[in-house]
């Protein structure tokens, strides 16, 4: 490390000024920032069952509509004239909207009788006793109407933006006595994206202010808290330039990745600091304050920065995109986090003047005095492992896969409350989407055996209808039915005939997974039926991975660390030693997040492995410091404490307390991640530091005999 240390000191303006420029290179990359809030993108990319969902969209030209929940006032009704001549206008006021191209509604924009445009007004001629008839003359008002005739819903349909047609259509201010709910992908997406850019601007600095406090608590210093985070924050600002630069978007699941460079890669930064603090009071030569500090911390602070990208890393063996990629990209943060520190942060410290002695920290020496309490007395260790083993026991059997498709939204945010009111009246915001056979050439005959499929499918539990081109036979004229096979007459739903097949939708119930699973089982026996698909049968699919994903990543990253220790130690002690606390860990963290009720979802199945990565940096700088102060006789483990306590309590609570800042998060997710690290990282930096001396022979914990 002495070579390394005077080549970074006297070259210090060179890798300050390499640093600079890669710094300026990811900044201006950031002005190509571009913001991807399409769910279904990610979820569907790589997904078999997705990429047979977007298949059968583009083959009937169909695009996610805004689904418009029209309401009229309480003691109203559809069936009223003066209802239906408001919706007959708020039909023509989407429709007026930039950006929509069709409005499908129980009002059509042209009389089925005449072939002339049905205007509000027209409606308004309409008799009081004919309205009822002339409602009866649509075939699609079962499907579009709820049962009690107060509710209708309309589907707008963009053809340009989605986004900014699902805001656009958002403002719309109905007619007097209707009131508005929305739901669909588009509302999704939109609600999405108006939150991605308020957690990128609130977060992030949140996140470093308590960062900061932390740090400062245990280094007494201000600057050199600064100093302990600036890799971090490099690193962070680093890797997006590096996603940017590749031409990637920021979603909804690239958003953490600054978040976990930040508070993950400040490890190795807060470690550094503090022993060079320490360094600073023996020697005045700026090569030797370096040497030592890396002579101490350097082969750990790689290890760590290895295995914490190696956390990371292990997601990318998953099946499930959007956790893959998260992996990566957050991976390559640690590393640029890791290079920062161990070279450019050294350059700078060289030149600044540091005070020989710390200001009193708040909380550093008191922490680490209760450690060595704690750490003198074996049964404590024995007491902890056993309850975290029992509490393990008894909770990770109930852990289970949340498939909610609106796991990012809160109870009460509008996108929620809009699909499930639109579900409770409708049968499910986001339907379901299937293909019958159908040859052109059958014409109409074909249609009657379709039509009796759907009727058994709708027998089935959970399904409120199923509907197709088959269901008007005998509802409309032949040559309406005819000309809407044939794409000649736009129908409300869009196109439901290709020239090899007919479209269905199946509008669900409330329903458990048991229920969709005899759905796909019903339409697999059905030759009839050649696919069937849809966002939940996507998300039912995801789940599936996600478990599996879980079970891989946990597999992988433990392979990565294991290997890596037996590699640096080659001693299988050291190496079994340093994996006890973290099994342990990792354990606790499942079984909390089934007794939290959290469970696992495409978010919080990735933290198993990331926990892992970032657990085991505990273990790698508690088992150097011992190695390192095992020369100088008994009481080496509580010496070690001394040493490398301080960095290892303020970076678990460093992670945990700046994580809190998810709490101000909008996506419903985010404060889970919080909860989860809290458990995490106060369970591996105490495990770490008490059972770890319990595994040592007892001379480590027992204090050095007084001479003289």
């Amino acid at each position: 490390m002495d070579r390394v240390a005077r080549l970074i000191v006297e070259h210090s303006k060179r890798v300050l000024g390499l640093t600079g420029v890669v710094t300026l290179f990811s900044l201006a990359m950031l002005f190509r920032m571009s913001f991807n809030a399409d769910v279904s993108e990610f979820i569907t990319e790589g997904n078999e069952t997705g990429e047979a969902w977007v298949a059968l969209q583009d083959k009937y030209e169909t695009a996610d509509p805004v689904n418009v929940l029209v309401s009229a006032d309480e003691g109203s009704s559809l069936l009223e004239k003066e209802t239906l001549v408001a919706v007959a206008e708020l039909r023509d006021q989407l429709a007026a909207v930039e950006g929509v191209g069709q409005v499908g509604s129980i009002v059509p924009d042209v009389n089925p009788l005449t072939g002339t445009p049905l205007t509000p007004e027209q409606i308004a001629l309409v008799p009081e006793q004919m309205i009822a008839t002339f409602l009866g003359q649509n075939p699609l008002v079962g499907l579009l109407v709820s049962d009690d005739g107060r509710h209708t819903l309309m589907m707008v349909v963009p053809e340009g933006d989605s986004l900014e047609t699902a805001r656009a259509v958002n403002r719309v201010t109905p007619p007097d006595g209707l009131e508005l709910t929305l739901s669909g992908n588009p509302v999704i997406f939109a609600s999405i994206l108006d939150k991605i850019g308020w957690f990128l601007l609130v977060i992030p600095p949140v996140i470093v202010v308590l960062l900061l406090a932390v740090f400062y608590a245990n280094v007494g210093d201000r600057r050199l808290t600064v100093f302990a985070v600036i890799p971090a924050l490099l690193g962070a600002v680093w890797t997006f330039g590096f996603i940017f630069a590749l031409g990637r978007e920021v979603d909804i699941v690239t958003i953490l990745v600054p978040v976990f460079v930040i508070v993950m890669g400040s490890a190795d930064g807060l470690h550094f600091v503090t022993h060079y603090q320490e360094q600073v009071e023996g020697t005045s030569d700026e090569v030797e304050r370096v040497a030592s500090t890396l002579r101490r911390v350097g082969i750990p602070m790689i290890l760590t920065t290895i295995s914490t990208a190696a956390g990371f890393l292990s997601l990318v063996f998953t099946d499930v995109q959007p956790i893959a990629q998260l992996g990566a990209f957050t991976a390559i943060g640690i590393g640029f986090a890791g290079v920062i520190s161990f070279f450019s942060l050294p350059a700078l410290l060289s030149r600044m003047e540091v005070q020989p002695k710390h200001h009193a920290a708040l909380l550093g020496p008191r922490l680490t005095g209760a450690v060595k309490e704690l750490a003198k007395r074996r049964w404590v260790a024995a007491v902890l492992a056993g309850v975290l083993i029992v509490f393990t026991a008894v909770f990770i059997p109930r852990l289970e896969v949340d498939g909610d498709q609106l796991i990012y939204f809160k109870d009460d945010d509008p996108v929620r409350v809009g699909f499930a009111r639109t579900a409770e009246l409708f049968g499910g915001a986001t339907p379901l989407i299937g293909e019958f056979a159908y040859d052109p050439a059958d014409g109409l005959a074909a249609l009657p055996p379709l039509a009796k499929l759907s009727s058994e499918f709708e027998q089935l539990p959970g399904i409120r209808t199923v509907f197709s081109l088959a269901d008007l036979q005998g509802a409309i004229p032949d040559d309406q039915l005819v000309g809407a096979l044939n794409g000649e007459t736009p129908l409300p739903v869009g196109r439901m005939a290709s020239d090899d097949g007919l479209r269905f939708m199946v509008l669900p119930g409330p329903f458990e997974t048991e229920d969709l699973q005899s759905w796909l089982d019903f339409a697999a026996e059905r030759e009839e039926i050649r696919i069937l698909t849809g966002m939940p049968v996507i998300w039912d699919e995801v789940a599936r991975l996600v478990l599996r994903a879980q079970f891989i990543s946990l597999a992988v990253a433990y392979a990565l660390v294991t290997l890596m220790l037996a590699l640096a130690y080659r001693k299988l002690r050291q190496t079994l030693v340093s994996l006890v606390p973290l099994l342990l860990t990792s354990a606790t963290l499942l079984g909390f997040i089934a007794a939290s009720g959290i469970q696992l979802n495409i978010v919080t199945a990735v933290l198993s492995s990331i926990v892992i990565g970032v657990g085991i940096d505990y273990a790698i700088h508690f088992v150097a410091a011992i190695d390192f102060a095992q020369s100088e006789g008994d009481g080496y483990v509580l010496r070690a404490i001394d040493r490398a306590g301080r960095p290892i309590i303020a970076n678990a609570l460093g992670i945990a307390v700046a994580l809190t800042a998810l709490w101000l998060s909008p996506f419903r997710v985010h404060p889970h991640i919080s909860m989860i690290m809290w458990v995490s990282m106060v369970t591996a930096s105490l495990t770490a530091l008490v059972i770890i001396p319990a595994l040592l022979p007892r001379e480590g914990v027992r204090e050095p005999a007084q001479v003289g």
